[in-house]
């Protein structure tokens, strides 16, 4: 884990369920998942942000286009509607979501609106 400033960590894909798992247990609240594709970094950054009272902190995941990141739905419930969203509008693949919606959480006709389209 790298600290990447004030309350936000880097984390790889094997630390993931550990850290969540100290989060559960220390009662912090997910706050949310934000998935993003910067277009000159070319992988997707997934933030995980938690709570609790007026404490906040966020950890960073890099995933690389072809990835898998694990579900973290079986530790938070809330987190399902999270893992359909990245996977519908970005094209992030998650493993083992609780409740995989299948691409039907929102009515769109573009696949992957929110991933850059590849230029020829």
């Amino acid at each position: 884990m790298e600290q990447i400033k004030d309350n936000m960590y880097q984390i790889d894909k094997a630390e993931l369920l550990q850290v969540i798992m100290e989060k559960k247990n220390a009662l912090w609240r997910l706050c949310q998942i934000c998935c993003s594709f910067p277009k000159a970094e070319q992988h997707y950054e997934v933030t995980y942000s938690f709570s609790s009272g007026y404490d906040f902190v966020q950890y960073r995941l890099i995933a690389e286009k072809d990835e898998w990141v694990p579900s973290i739905s079986r530790v938070y419930n809330s987190a399902v509607f999270y893992e359909n969203e990245m996977h519908e509008l970005w094209g992030l693949n998650v493993e083992n979501i609780k409740v995989d919606l299948h691409d039907k959480l929102y009515r769109i006709d573009v696949e992957t609106p929110f991933l850059p389209k590849e230029e020829n």
